[in-house]
């Protein structure tokens, strides 16, 4: 299977470090192996869709640290844990900070690339919503002040009439910036509108 993904490996086990980047160049993906963590973070990650396959145990910065300090510099990528020391509260802290899979050494080859190939897909779909939701910061930043504030009581249902109420404008004003919205945002319906304005996280506001 070709890809233009790339596979992080972090592990100090210079065999398990080669094996692993074998197994995963066998299926058609670049590898990228590290010993330490330091020696991960050192080194700057590509624009692509990528993965850590990382052991827990490690010199310097444990496993569960550089998941940690990942997630401190938004550089959160999604992480397959492989151990030989593994426990069941390792595990769930592991999994409850966003780790793929958790796998105990020696591990079948299968689990490892079934893992590995969930992980890349997580990735791209995070990397898909992220453009998705740049461009629609981007369409929310061209609306005016006024427009802004008619797009969230029209999300919630309110009609226009009552909008015009409580902004003190004119029920046309009121469709006029309605429609406005609506063409710039990209939303073809109210429906749509609405799951737009939850995106933005505006439906939490007053």
């Amino acid at each position: 299977m070709s890809d233009d993904a790339i596979v992080y490996v972090v592990d100090d086990d210079a065999s398990v470090r080669e094996a692993t980047s074998s197994l995963i160049r066998s299926i058609g993906l670049e590898v990228a192996a590290f010993a330490s963590a330091d020696a991960f973070l050192a080194q700057p990650l590509t624009d692509r869709p990528s993965c850590l396959v990382l052991d827990v145990r490690l010199p310097g910065l444990s496993g569960l640290e550089l998941q940690r300090e990942l997630g401190v510099r938004e550089r959160a990528l999604p992480i397959v844990f492989i151990t030989g020391h593994g426990d069941i509260p390792m595990s769930v802290r592991a999994m409850k900070a966003g780790a793929v899979e958790f796998l105990p050494k020696p591990f079948p080859d299968d689990e490892l690339i079934a893992a590995i190939r969930a992980s890349l897909q997580r990735d791209r779909d995070q990397r898909v919503h992220r453009v998705e939701m740049a461009e629609l910061r981007r369409r929310y930043e061209t609306l005016t002040a006024r427009e802004r504030e008619v797009v969230l009581p029209i999300a919630r249902g309110m009609l226009n009439k009552q909008v015009a109420a409580d902004l003190g404008i004119s029920e046309i004003t009121v469709k006029v910036h309605r429609r406005h919205v609506m063409q710039k945002l990209g939303a073809r319906s109210l429906p749509e509108l609405v799951r737009m304005v939850d995106k933005l996280g505006l439906g939490t506001q007053g």
